[in-house]
């Protein structure tokens, strides 16, 4: 597919391709290994709590299941489509599994880390600092479904199909959002729907964020908390 695609590829430029591949399997491994070994370690010199041993398991397991879903995802983009001449693409649902899955592994490891280096802050549990941990729990979720709808962007090439921003081309609703049957098929295969859905995600995503910070500004809190919340801001703002 790669040869009667790209026929006039030099030999430099698919050697650039294979290496960011190849790099990219090689860090895996290294990550892998990084996770493994001074697991192993830690637990044969017993020093390991039963708790931590529950999450060092779990983190162990989330990230074999991680080189398997890449794996996974690869192999969907070798497989010959019947009747379809389009470009070798893989998978975007086992595109965005294999993101989700990265990004609940990053974030447990995080979460898992700055649990065991910081002390956790006792406050009292008002009714706002509770308001507060819900809706940072949403927003929480609502940037996830952002991150996990970019990888059906990647994975259809949705990204090319409109390329003015705030209207897709001269439209604010573009003509053919609803082009496959049934409907649900749009969200998942329709790449202007997934373009659509993507830039919707976002802006909800920054809203929500700095609805979050200015929420945060009238609740008195720690200097942690407070410099937490406003890099979300700025990351967010960046993004």
């Amino acid at each position: 597919s790669l040869n009667s695609l790209n026929h006039d590829m030099t030999l430099p430029e698919f050697k650039f391709i294979w290496y960011m591949e190849y790099s990219h399997r090689m860090w895996g491994r290294a990550v892998g290994l990084a996770y493994l070994l001074p697991a192993a370690y830690f637990w044969h010199r017993g020093c390991l709590s039963p708790p931590l041993k529950g999450r060092v398991l779990a983190l162990c397991a989330l990230v074999c299941f991680q080189g398997l879903l890449g794996w996974y995802m690869v192999k969907s983009g070798l497989e010959e489509k019947p009747d379809s001449y389009d470009i070798p693409r893989v998978s975007q649902y086992r595109l965005a599994a294999h993101l989700g899955s990265a990004l609940v592994l990053y974030s447990a490891s995080l979460w898992t880390g700055l649990s065991l280096l910081l002390p956790q802050h006792k406050l009292p549990e008002t009714k706002q600092l509770l308001r507060l941990r819900q809706y940072a729990h949403g927003t929480t979720a609502l940037i996830f479904l952002t991150a996990l709808s970019g990888a059906f962007v990647a994975g259809l090439d949705a990204g090319l199909v409109y390329n003015s921003f705030p209207k897709m081309g001269e439209r604010w609703i573009p003509d053919d959002l609803l082009a496959f049957s049934p409907v649900l098929r749009n969200i998942f295969e329709n790449p202007t729907t997934v373009q659509f859905d993507h830039r919707i995600l976002g802006i909800a995503s920054v809203t929500a964020v700095t609805a979050l910070y200015f929420f945060s500004r009238k609740i008195p809190l720690p200097r942690r908390t407070r410099m937490a919340v406003t890099s979300l801001l700025a990351v967010a703002c960046m993004q």
